[in-house]
């Protein structure tokens, strides 16, 4: 990978995020992935550095840097050969932290923020629901108050960490939908425990394809009491809020899946030198360098636009003529560029490793299992393309 075009900055972060995930090689994370255990000592070894609050507030313990800096530290563990897993063990704690650092009371970001920023909680986030998938708008999850709580009723599904976090950053409807003025009203964004002992709590585990270390989750809801000094921002102005986090998570995902990308190249680079068949390493041969040398190609024009989507987004807060649309356009793109450059790259380093790629103690395997969650996940490929039809092209909607 080409660095010419990082600041000091996001350099310093990735020598440093290296040289702890040095001492999590390829055999620690293939054993993870078979055992399907939480890789607790990663999480411990970046928290102990302070790497969990790359993004908040420096009063508060974190590092006080941006976006662009936590996309290159994702990035980073994901090379590493972490893959997707080793990065979603942190991933919601930067992103889904990010609106509670902005909207919530001082009182409420010195009571919830610290501790996961030192490691000793984790945090999952809640949002996606089995009944409306995309349509965020039409979530069900009720949140009802009722004096001094809001008695929460309902599922949610594909919540990673969820088995091993102590709190939840949830999405909830506390007005009905056919009662709001506006489709994104009705809304609130809450900052719970997850208590798995308190009554109205059920977890379901999920069996994965890949990604296998981090849990994925259905979670659901009967009647589960919250206080009512969980809830954050206003009541019924929580789409507006999880917005803010929402192109965060865009650009660190297409960072992790950078770094997936780059891992399986030069694993697939390596082998194509050292290998010979008929006299002479294969990877003298076209049919094998040509694919290489796209997948390299294109891997580095997703980098360049994430890491443009990354500085706009950061710009995006302390400089009001950045327009939203812009950032939006901007990490989506990045999103779907970066999840396309690391599936092709991951492909291909399996076919270049040949009969191989398909023998789990090469890796390659495993990362190209892991590489379809960008593509998928936190929004598919197709609503991409929708989204920049109409808002960068000016397209009528399709949808």
């Amino acid at each position: 990978m080409d660095t010419t075009t990082f600041t000091d900055t996001q350099l310093q972060v990735k020598d440093s995020v290296s040289k702890i995930c040095s001492n999590f090689p390829d055999s620690y994370w293939a054993a993870r992935d078979q055992d399907e255990r939480y890789p607790h000592e990663l999480h411990a070894a970046l928290a102990k550095d302070g790497w969990i609050g790359i993004a908040l507030p420096e009063d508060l313990g974190g590092a006080g840097l941006g976006i662009s800096e936590a996309t290159m530290m994702l990035q980073t563990v994901s090379q590493s050969g972490a893959g997707i897993a080793g990065a979603q063990s942190i991933h919601a704690n930067v992103y889904a932290t990010q609106p509670v650092a902005k909207y919530a009371t001082r009182e409420q970001r010195e009571r919830m923020l610290p501790r996961l920023i030192s490691g000793e909680w984790k945090a999952c986030f809640a949002v996606t629901e089995p009944s409306t998938g995309l349509e965020t708008l039409k979530l069900r999850t009720r949140a009802v108050r009722d004096g001094d709580v809001y008695k929460i009723s309902g599922q949610k599904i594909w919540i990673s960490s969820a088995q091993v976090a102590s709190k939840c950053i949830l999405l909830a409807r506390t007005t009905p939908l056919e009662e709001v003025k506006k489709p994104s009203e009705g809304l609130s964004l809450f900052f719970i425990d997850l208590d798995k002992e308190a009554p109205g709590l059920e977890l379901r585990k999920i069996r994965k394809m890949g990604g296998r270390a981090v849990d994925a989750n259905e979670v659901f809801f009967d009647d589960y009491h919250v206080p009512v000094d969980t809830l954050i921002g206003q009541e019924g102005q929580g789409f507006k809020i999880v917005l803010h986090g929402m192109n965060a998570e865009r650009c660190l995902l297409a960072g992790e899946a950078l770094g997936l990308g780059y891992a399986a190249l030069e694993k697939a680079a390596k082998y194509a030198r050292e290998r010979i068949v008929f006299g002479r390493p294969i990877g003298q041969n076209q049919g094998i360098q040509h694919p290489l040398a796209m997948a390299y190609m294109n891997l580095e024009a997703a980098k360049l636009t994430t890491y443009n989507a990354a500085r706009l987004y950061d710009a995006s807060g302390v400089d009001f003529e950045v327009p939203m649309h812009s950032v939006g356009i901007a990490c989506n793109s990045a999103k779907f560029l970066a999840a396309e450059a690391a599936f092709a790259a991951c492909e291909r380093a399996v076919l270049t490793l040949g009969g191989l790629g398909y023998a789990a103690e090469y890796h390659v395997e495993r990362y190209l299992r892991e590489c379809l969650v960008p593509r998928i996940a936190p929004v598919s490929r197709e609503m991409i393309m929708n989204y920049i039809g109409e808002k960068a092209l000016g397209l009528p909607r399709s949808y």
